[in-house]
């Protein structure tokens, strides 16, 4: 209950922000919170996991919606085209890699796991995409996609 308690107010902080940002630096955010608080949770023990988890939150937020900023849609078009060419065809393990030649941006897609069943009943993968900037700085996403009724995969969570 400390802990939820705890995080409200780092969810209440990027609840608010995602209002005002653009859809890039939100995506960046929810995933880079949920990569530092992930990070967090295997860090902090004991009364101390909760401020690790809720800083790693912030933490990761904060970075995450730089990196999204930065992206543009044709680096967004490049990676959708690799992350379902990895998602249809890739085995586990494999990386499908993406580069925008204009912005310098680009990515390495893995799926994770196979190919399973969600609850929704779509076909799913769990994945990790790696994205680096021009600029050199990186982040890594794990998420889950789920294929959709035309064929394409689309990002749930």
């Amino acid at each position: 209950m400390r802990a939820l308690k705890i995080l409200a107010v780092p969810a209440l902080a990027l609840s608010l922000a995602a209002c005002q940002a653009g859809p890039r630096e939100t995506l960046g955010g929810l995933g880079g919170a949920a990569l530092g608080g992930l990070i967090g949770s295997q860090i902090g023990s004991g009364a101390g996991r909760g401020i690790a988890i809720a800083a790693g939150v912030i933490i990761g937020g904060l970075i995450g919606s730089h990196i999204g900023r930065q992206l543009d849609d044709r680096d967004r078009a490049y990676a959708a085209r690799a992350a379902n060419r990895s998602f249809r065809h890739g085995p586990t393990g494999s990386t499908s890699s993406w580069r925008n030649p204009n912005s310098g941006n680009s990515g390495r897609i893995r799926p994770t796991t196979g190919v399973y069943t969600g609850r929704d009943g779509r076909p799913c993968r769990d994945f990790h995409h790696r994205i680096t900037l021009a600029n050199g700085r990186t982040q890594t996403v794990r998420g889950t996609a789920c294929q959709n009724p035309d064929g394409t995969w689309e990002t749930v969570s």
